[in-house]
């Protein structure tokens, strides 16, 4: 059948039109071109719609029509090329989730639309030059974390101060001075300011927050005591104290925070004794004591200890265990790196070097283990009987006292000739 040339003309450009619209088309998406076009001068890959297929910079957006719109974005690895603007972060107005990790990068004015709108703000080892009053500005937050990056800022209050809605901080190795506010959102559930210069107490305060379950406050300058009402925290699970200058006892009341986990109060200035009643948390499987002053007996058995993922106690000089409840064998089978205890609950102290370890005080113990030492504490065989001191250390100083004898008797019967030979 022969088409005629109206019928090939007509076909012919629509074959010709077709081609060139695939040909020309940009990539099919359903975001915002304002926001893709913000993407790209971020170097993020849009070959693919981000919407539906994220790249490695993971985005997610909402179900906005005809496009949707950026609602989290996270940088990760950036390129040194980044380059933060304005315009760009204009056009990402819609996030309320933004991350970057690992991007070295100046920060740059964050336009009102997107501090307001931000509910989620992270920086890991990434933003350069971050001050308080910047951070301030995020005023909706319910997730702050900086780790890795200097804050400039004279202290934790300026940056959270206007944040009402707070339930995540954490401001890790910032260089941070000054002291802990007292203020919080009582819906507060983790903290984390370790590594940082904070001086001061820890406010009695902080035990008001029922829903904390994090608290890390370890490598700072804090001093004082444990607050005695820390029992108060009832939903805790974490708590790290470690490496500050804090003083006093523990509070019996950490032993009531039912769901508490991970103890760390090590590397402070501790004394007192240990509450035996740390024993009867259930749900503990850290524990570290360790470098403090405590003395005494410390109370916990083998079977508390070996349950643990986790037990240091080492670096307390004047605490020790008990034989009734822990082996020698035990003891050094679980590292303890404390001593034992003699009869009046005092640590036994190792014999000096030059001399023959006693085992008399052990044996008055619980007799748990065996000594095999040698010196003095042997048991000698039937028939065997004590031969006195050694037959060759007998022998060699029976010799060395006749040479001395000999010597004695040369000099003084040398003195005696030269005088009769003057008297002749």
């Amino acid at each position: 059948m022969k088409l005629s040339t109206t019928t090939t003309t007509i076909l012919l450009l629509l074959l010709l039109y077709t081609t060139t619209t695939t040909t020309l088309s940009p990539p099919s998406t359903t975001l915002d071109p304002k926001q893709l076009r913000a993407l790209q001068s971020l170097y993020i890959p849009t070959t693919h719609d981000p919407c539906t297929q994220p790249p490695h910079n993971a985005t997610t957006c909402d179900s906005a029509t005809p496009f949707r719109h950026l609602l989290s974005l996270r940088l990760t690895n950036c390129s040194d090329d980044l380059s933060l603007s304005t315009t760009a972060l204009s056009s990402l107005s819609t996030l309320t989730s933004l991350t970057f990790l690992d991007c070295h990068t100046p920060i740059v004015h964050f336009p009102t639309s997107l501090t307001t709108n931000l509910r989620s703000f992270t920086s890991i080892n990434s933003l350069q030059h971050l001050t308080g009053v910047f951070l301030s500005r995020f005023s909706n937050l319910t997730d702050l974390t900086i780790s890795g990056d200097t804050i400039k800022s004279s202290g934790i209050r300026i940056i959270t101060s206007n944040m009402k809605s707070l339930t995540t901080l954490t401001l890790s190795n910032t260089n941070l001075t000054s002291f802990i506010p007292k203020h919080w959102n009582p819906k507060l559930t983790h903290m984390d300011f370790s590594n940082n210069k904070l001086n001061g107490t820890i406010p009695t305060s902080l035990t008001l927050l029922e829903t904390l379950k994090f608290l890390n406050l370890s490598s700072n300058q804090l001093t004082g005591e444990i607050p005695t009402s820390f029992g108060d925290l009832i939903s805790l699970q974490n708590l790290s104290l470690s490496s500050n200058s804090l003083s006093g006892s523990i509070p019996g009341s950490i032993s009531t925070i039912p769901r508490l986990t991970h103890l760390d109060l090590s590397s402070n200035q501790f004394n007192g004794t240990i509450p035996r009643s740390i024993s009867e948390i259930k749900s503990l499987k850290y524990l570290n004591l360790a470098h403090n002053s405590f003395h005494g007996v410390m109370p916990f058995n083998a079977s508390f200890i070996t349950k643990l993922d986790v037990f240091k106690i080492s670096g307390n000089d004047n605490l020790c265990y008990n034989h009734s409840t822990i082996s020698k064998t035990v003891s050094k089978k679980l590292k303890l790196g404390i001593a034992a205890c003699d009869k009046h609950g005092l640590p036994i102290l190792p014999p000096p070097a030059a001399e023959e370890p006693e085992s008399s005080v052990d044996d008055m113990s619980s007799g748990d283990y065996d000594d095999d030492d040698d010196g003095g504490n042997v048991k000698k065989k039937n028939g065997d009987h004590d031969n006195g001191p050694n037959k060759v250390v007998l022998g060699v100083a029976i010799g060395l006292s006749a040479v001395v004898f000999l010597i004695i008797f040369l000099v003084i019967l040398s003195k005696c000739g030269g005088r009769c030979c003057c008297c002749c």
